[in-house]
């Protein structure tokens, strides 16, 4: 089976916009625009919503997100970014999400994982990854996108745990959570630091100006 493209780029009143194809045609998530073209509905993803999308936009070298891809996802927030890894991974593909606070994974699971199969949600504490005991095998990709001061710990252990060998991890270092002192540059270069002895920093991507302060990091688990 050919694998189908992971995301696309469609035109909207002459603008070219970044899109997912909906996995469940005719369902919006966050009020997104919904366009069709050949018979086919995409999702447009809007970079000022998802900061997935946001990296794409400012240069994302390594997307490691297609169909078959296995995802653990902390931080799901109300399912912006994970409905459109949803998309993309397909019936093939397994996300796990995480989400902690209540009200927002209400607002998910009413909104998003009710409508979408391979989506797994987990309302527990991303510190606590040993007690996910829904998560049942090994991922290709750990997504993190939590509001933590020790967040990279957080991301680290779950990797331990979860991410395959020469799996991606994708952290977005929100730096005003970690340190509201420090210069976010410097902030962003100690969170590297702690993940140099675990992964392959393969690239770190500024969010501005989509995301004030923000940065993601790209990196591979060590053998």
């Amino acid at each position: 089976m050919v694998d189908k493209q992971a995301f696309f780029w469609v035109q909207v009143e002459g603008e070219k916009k970044l899109a997912t194809q909906n996995l469940v045609p005719g369902n919006q998530v966050y009020n997104e625009k919904l366009v069709q073209s050949k018979g086919v509905e995409y999702r447009v993803w809007n970079p000022f919503r998802s900061k997935l999308a946001a990296a794409v936009m400012n240069g994302l070298k390594d997307f490691p997100f297609n169909q078959k891809t296995d995802v653990l996802y902390l931080g799901v927030s109300t399912g912006t970014t994970i409905s459109h890894i949803s998309d993309i991974v397909g019936q093939s593909g397994t996300i796990f999400g995480i989400e902690h606070a209540t009200r927002v994974a209400r607002d998910f699971l009413d909104r998003v994982a009710s409508h979408r199969k391979n989506i797994v949600p987990i309302i527990q504490d991303a510190r606590r990854p040993e007690e996910f005991f829904s998560v049942y095998k090994k991922v290709d990709v750990v997504y993190v996108d939590i509001a933590q001061p020790d967040q990279t710990d957080i991301a680290i252990e779950n990797c331990k745990l979860y991410l395959k060998s020469g799996g991606y991890l994708l952290l977005v270092i929100k730096t005003r959570s970690i340190d509201v002192t420090k210069d976010p540059k410097g902030v962003i270069k100690n969170e590297i630091k702690k993940l140099e002895s675990f992964f392959e920093i393969k690239q770190t991507i500024d969010l501005h100006p989509y995301d004030k302060d923000h940065a993601m990091v790209i990196a591979t688990l060590l053998g």
